[in-house]
C-alpha cells in the first residue's frame, strides 16, 4: 500500500503546483498587473484552472483512493496519511461531479468580473459590474446543480468554504448571535459619545503606515523571510507555499486603523499557513482547516489581540515614536477605547466588534435571496441599502460605500460570508481555552511577548493544516462543539464596562 500511497503523493503534488501557480497569477493581477493584461490573464487563469481539475478528477486518482480506503481505516484516525487520503476522497467526490469545462468558464469569468468590480468601484457605478456579476451568479448556480442539494441551493456553496455546514445551521446560529448582540448595540446607541476617536481621523503619512504595520506583523510572528506586503485594491491572504505566503493591504490617509488593523487581520491568516507543518507540503492538507478556522485566526490577532488594552499599553509608546505630533497627547488607554469605538459604519472591514457580524448577516441573506431567486441582481443596491438602514440605521452614500464595497462576488466566492462571523465565535472559544493555558496572558503582551500565543497556536492548531473540520477542531482543542457564548460574553464584558452598562 505505501507504493500506491506514494504514487497518490506524487500526483497530488503536481496538482497543488498548479494550483499555486493559479494563485500567483491572481496576486498578480491584483497587485501589479497593468490594466491591459486582463484579458489574456482571464485566459491564463482559466487554462491552469482547467489542467489542474482534469488531473484531479482523472481515474487515476480515483483508483488510487480507492485502493487505499480500506489502508486509510486501518491507520488512527487522526494520522497524516489517514487524513490525507479521507480529505482528498471528499474533495475528489465533489470535484468529479463538475466538469473542467465549467471550472474553466467560471476561472475565466471571475477574472474579467475583478477588473470590473475594480472600475465599478472606482467609478460608484454598480451597474457597470452588474452583467459580471450575473453572469457570476449564474456559474455558481450551474456549479451547485452539479453538486447536487436537496434542501438549499447555498448549502453545496457554503461546504467549499466550511465543509459540513448547512445553510439552516448558520441562520440558526445567527438568529441565535443577533437575538444578544442587537439589544447591545441599541444600549451603547446612546452612549456613542463616550468613546472619542477624533485623534484617529487624521492626515496619517502613507509610508509611516506601511513602516508601522509591517513592524506589527514581524511582532506577532509574520515572517517576511517566507513572505511579503504589498498593496491591493481589497486586502487579502495568498499562499504559493507554506515558505512564500504574501499579504497585501490598504490605506486610508484621514483614518489610521484602516491600514493598521488590515494589516494586522492578513498578518493573522498568514501566520496560520506558515505555522503548518512542511511534511504536509504539495498535498490538499497544506492549507488551513476551513475559511472558517482561517477567520478565526485573522480576527483573533486583529481583535482580542490588536484591539486588546493589554497591546496598546505595550505599543502605545512605539506608535508615537512614528506619529509623535498626530498621538502627542494620546495614551494608552484612550488608544484602547477609541480603536473599539462603536458606531455603524458603512464598511464592514472598518465596523467595530458588536456591529461587524451584522454585516455578515446581511450579506448572508442577500447571497440566499440572489441564488433562490427572490432578489434580482439589477435590484442589489436598493435591496442592499434597504438592510443596512434596518441592522445599523444607516444608509450607504453611494455604490462604492454598500454593494461594491467588498471583492468576494467578482471571484464568485458566494457562501464565502458566514465564514467570518464563525470565525470570530471560533476565535473567542478557543481563546477562552488558551487563557486557561497560559496563566497571565495579558501580562506577556503588555511585555510584548507575543510569541507565547503564537507558540500554542501552533502547537494546537496551525500544525494539522486541514486534517479536520472546524467541528473536530472545536471539540479536539477545547472539548466541546462550536458556540457562541463565549463570543457573546466577550462582547457583553468589555463593551459593557466600556461604556458603563
Amino acid at each position: 500500500m505505501q507504493e500506491k500511497l506514494n504514487d497518490l503523493k506524487k500526483r497530488l503534488a503536481k496538482i497543488s503546483d498548479l494550483h499555486n501557480a493559479a494563485s500567483v497569477l491572481a496576486w498578480d493581477q491584483q497587485t501589479y498587473m497593468p490594466p491591459g493584461g486582463a484579458a489574456a490573464r482571464a485566459q491564463q487563469l482559466a487554462t491552469v484552472s482547467h489542467i489542474a481539475h482534469e488531473k484531479f478528477i482523472g481515474d487515476a486518482i480515483g483508483h488510487l483512493l480507492d485502493e487505499l480506503h480500506g489502508y486509510a481505516g486501518s491507520l488512527p484516525y487522526d494520522s497524516d496519511d489517514a487524513s490525507l487520503i479521507q480529505v482528498t476522497k471528499r474533495d475528489y467526490d465533489k470535484a468529479r461531479k463538475v466538469p473542467p469545462s465549467l471550472v474553466s468558464e467560471i476561472a475565466h469569468a471571475t477574472a474579467q468580473a475583478f477588473e470590473a468590480w475594480r472600475k465599478a468601484k472606482v467609478e460608484s457605478q454598480f451597474s457597470h459590474f452588474a452583467p459580471y456579476l450575473q453572469r457570476n451568479l449564474d456559474l455558481k448556480k450551474r456549479y451547485a446543480g452539479y453538486l447536487g442539494y436537496t434542501d438549499r441551493i447555498y448549502d453545496p456553496l457554503l461546504d467549499d468554504y466550511e465543509p459540513g455546514m448547512k445553510t439552516a445551521q448558520v441562520e440558526a446560529i445567527f438568529a441565535k448571535v443577533r437575538k444578544e448582540i442587537v439589544p447591545l448595540v441599541h444600549a451603547i446607541s446612546s452612549r456613542l459619545n463616550m468613546v472619542d476617536n477624533s485623534f484617529l481621523h487624521q492626515t496619517f503619512d502613507e509610508q509611516r503606515q506601511w513602516d508601522i504595520g509591517i513592524e506589527v506583523a514581524r511582532l506577532i510572528g509574520y515572517d517576511f523571510g517566507r513572505g511579503r506586503q504589498d498593496r491591493s485594491p481589497h486586502p487579502f491572504t495568498t499562499s504559493f507555499s507554506l515558505h512564500d505566503v504574501r499579504i497585501t493591504t490598504r490605506f486610508m490617509d484621514n483614518y489610521f486603523p484602516a491600514g493598521f488593523f488590515a494589516t494586522i487581520h492578513e498578518a493573522g491568516h498568514a501566520v496560520y499557513n506558515q505555522g503548518i507543518r512542511h511534511e504536509l507540503e504539495r498535498t490538499p492538507l497544506a492549507d488551513g482547516a476551513s475559511l472558517g478556522v482561517h477567520e478565526s485566526q485573522s480576527r483573533m490577532w486583529e481583535n482580542l489581540v490588536g484591539r486588546s488594552r493589554p497591546f496598546w499599553r505595550f505599543f502605545m509608546p512605539r506608535l508615537q515614536t512614528v506619529f509623535p505630533e498626530e498621538f502627542r497627547n494620546v495614551n494608552a488607554e484612550q488608544m484602547y477605547r477609541a480603536v473599539n469605538r462603536v458606531k455603524p459604519s458603512f464598511i464592514r472591514v472598518e465596523s467595530d466588534e458588536v456591529t461587524y457580524n451584522l454585516h455578515i448577516m446581511l450579506r448572508f441573506e442577500l447571497e440566499n435571496a440572489l441564488l433562490e431567486g427572490r432578489i434580482a441582481v439589477n435590484d442589489l443596491p436598493e435591496a442592499w441599502n434597504a438592510r443596512m438602514q434596518e441592522y445599523l440605521g444607516i444608509t450607504p452614500p453611494d455604490d462604492a460605500h454598500g454593494v461594491l464595497q467588498d471583492v468576494h462576488w467578482s471571484h464568485g466566492s458566494f457562501g464565502y460570508f458566514p465564514t467570518y462571523s464563525l470565525g470570530n465565535f471560533f476565535a473567542a472559544q478557543l481563546f477562552d481555552r488558551i487563557k486557561k493555558d497560559i496563566s497571565g496572558l495579558d501580562n506577556y503582551f503588555e511585555k510584548g511577548e507575543f510569541h507565547i500565543l503564537l507558540d500554542w497556536l501552533r502547537t494546537h492548531l496551525y500544525t494539522h493544516g486541514r486534517k479536520f473540520t472546524m467541528s473536530e477542531l472545536a471539540n479536539k482543542i477545547t472539548g466541546e462543539s462550536l458556540q457562541t457564548h463565549s463570543f457573546v460574553a466577550y462582547l457583553k464584558n468589555k463593551y459593557g464596562e466600556m461604556y458603563n452598562l
